[in-house]
Order: C-alpha cells, then structure tokens, then sequence
C-alpha cells in the first residue's frame, strides 16, 4: 500500500493575490487551473515534479467570490477555508503553505485504515472536470468540518482517474526538494502516514509545521505553515 504526495495547497485570501505572491516568490506565473462548484472555489497550478515527488504540483487556491458552495447546509470548504482564524492570518500574512495532498491507489481502504485507527479522514468525493488534454476525474477525502487533521500535517487524500493534472503540465522551472513535518503527537502522524503508505518526509516532535523546500528561478525557497 503506497502513497506518494500529489501536491501542496497555497491558501490565498484571492486567487489574484495567489498569482502575485507566486511571481513573486518564484519568478514564474502560474499555470491554469480551474473551479470547484461544490466547494466555492478556484485555483491556479504549477508543476513543481522532481525524481523525488515526480508527479508532483502546487495548488494555489481561494474562495470564489462569484460563487456560494454548494455542500450540505453546516458542511464547510475544504482545506479549512472557512475557518476565521486562517483567513485572518491570510489577510495579516499574505498567501500561505497549509496543507498537502497525498495520492493513494485505493482511497476507500486508505480511509478505512485511518478509521482503524480513530482517525476520520473524512467522506470521499468524486468530482471531475473538463480540461484542454482531457476529462480529469478524481475521488478525495473532505469532512464536513472542512478541517485539515494535524494542522495540514495529515494530508487529504486523492484518487485520480485515467488522466492526472500534471500530463498536461509545462515545466515551470519550480522543482519541489523535501518536505519536512513537525507536530506534537509525532508518533501518532508518523502512524497515520505509515497506514497510507506514505514515506520520504522527515518528521520530528515539536511545534506543529508543515515545511517544503523547493529550487525556482529566483532561488532557493522555504514554505512553512508555522502551525496556522
């Protein structure tokens, strides 16, 4: 049973800031991406694979303003969007690392493992699009409570179709190096990600953080969570 990370999440307070943090950052703009009716929100992708994480992108994401969710009344967003204490240090901050998103060949026995081990990862999703290169198809993990688990220590869960997102993908010149992990309960992470079949990330005890260490035009770049 083998996982492998899929992408990382860039919260932004808009998907326009998203965009001027990423030229910013990385010196690169950002590839397109698409909108997620159910969930209210939009994104913009950047391929970021190495022969570490070779399938691996960069999801810059928002809240739609042009469009309400459409999820069961009390069911919130992914990736903790609707929760006030990350959107406020979205508008304090700027655009930040919280999350990432691991790929599983089979999400329905990946969730029931976590479960074994009292962890609800959450409902799984199919949802699905229609790119230039083809119809993308997906299943993913969401709770209703829209929390991330871990402070965005634990990753979603994602199982793609026939056609993954990065086939399409140019090289950006953004190359993801090592992701690294922290959180109090290290033990029981490091069980969780071992259940799903997930290695090659460092993790420690200690302050909760999610860290990723990428190459880009502009040079060497840190990405942490510090724990929001």
């Amino acid at each position: 049973m083998n996982a492998r990370i899929d992408h990382l999440v860039l919260a932004a307070r808009s998907l326009d800031e998203g965009v001027r943090w990423c030229e910013a950052t990385f010196g690169v703009v950002p590839g397109p991406g698409g909108i997620h009716p159910l969930m209210g929100t939009h994104n913009r992708l950047l391929k970021i694979g190495s022969p570490a994480f070779p399938r691996a992108y960069f999801e810059i994401i928002a809240i739609d303003p042009r469009k309400a969710h459409s999820r069961p009344a009390g069911a919130r967003r992914w990736f903790d969007l609707d929760d006030a204490e990350l959107q406020a240090s979205l508008a304090r901050h700027g655009p930040r690392l919280v999350h990432f998103v691991a790929e599983v060949p089979d999400i329905t026995d990946s969730v029931r493992r976590l479960a074994a081990q009292r962890i609800d990862r959450g409902h799984v999703i199919e949802a699905s699009r229609d790119t230039p290169a083809g119809r993308l198809s997906w299943r993913i993990t969401v709770r209703d409570d829209g929390q991330r688990l871990f402070y965005g220590a634990l990753p979603t869960l994602i199982e793609w179709g026939p056609v993954h997102p990065v086939d399409s993908m140019a090289e950006s010149g953004v190359v993801l190096r090592a992701v690294e992990l922290s959180h109090p309960r290290a033990d029981d992470l490091g069980a969780a990600l071992q259940t799903i079949g997930l290695s090659g990330m460092a993790l420690k005890a200690g302050p909760p953080n999610l860290r990723a260490l990428l190459d880009s035009p502009r040079g060497a770049v840190s990405l942490e969570s510090a724990g929001v």
